[in-house]
This record gives C-alpha cells, structure tokens and sequence, in this order.
C-alpha cells in the first residue's frame, strides 16, 4: 500500500483496513511492514485527533473523579480549597476556583492545570 495523508472517511476506512490486516500478521520488527503499521498508525492517530477531538473535562468533574479514585473523602478536599463551605459550593458551582486553589489541586491530586483552568 502507498501511504498518503489520509483527507477523509474514505481514506480512513482504507487505512484502518490496511492497519487491521498488517496487525493480523506476523510482522517483524524492522520489516517494511512493521514500517508501515507504524505510520499508518501515526496517519490514523493524526486524522482522528483532527476530525474528532475530545473537549477537556470540566473542572468540577476531574476534581469528583480524582478524589473517587483517589478514595477520598470530602475532609481532603476541605483542606485543600479552605473550608467546608468554599468546597461545598465549587463543587455545587456557586463559586469559581482561584488560581492558588488550582494550584493546590494539582499538586496535591495531580489533576492537569489545563483541566483545572478550563472553560469556568
């Protein structure tokens, strides 16, 4: 197969094709077809980050779902943002998050800031 930038659904399904039946092989590391897999992949990967991007989460979510499975509990996040009443009402979105308060979540929970700063 001659590989080429992959500009639409037509050429995507071609190339996930190819890439199916190459990853159905006994590829050899080093082999022309092991060459192949690779870019394809690359191709694919780059299409579909093109034509279907995922949106970042929403803050509130990403700090619900590390602290879920971190096992955390509510006190943690108290702590964390100041007060009981300062992290009852970001996690009810009656308040936004300050930087120092982003800050402190992901270094403490490891949360990305681009999550922490999204779209509030």
């Amino acid at each position: 197969m001659k590989i080429r930038v992959i500009h639409n659904a037509r050429e995507h399904k071609q190339a996930l094709a190819r890439i199916f039946k190459l990853m159905h092989l006994d590829v050899k590391k080093r082999s022309p077809q092991a060459d192949e897999l690779e870019l394809l992949s690359l191709l694919i990967h780059t299409y579909e980050e093109d034509q279907y991007p995922i949106p970042p989460p929403d803050p509130i979510d990403a700090i619900k779902f590390r602290m879920d499975q971190m096992g955390l509990k509510p006190a943690i996040l108290h702590r964390m943002l100041g007060s009981r009443q300062r992290s009852s009402d970001i996690l009810n979105r009656r308040r936004k998050l300050t930087l120092p308060m982003m800050r402190r979540l992901h270094k403490e929970l490891k949360i990305p800031m681009e999550t922490l700063v999204g779209a509030e």
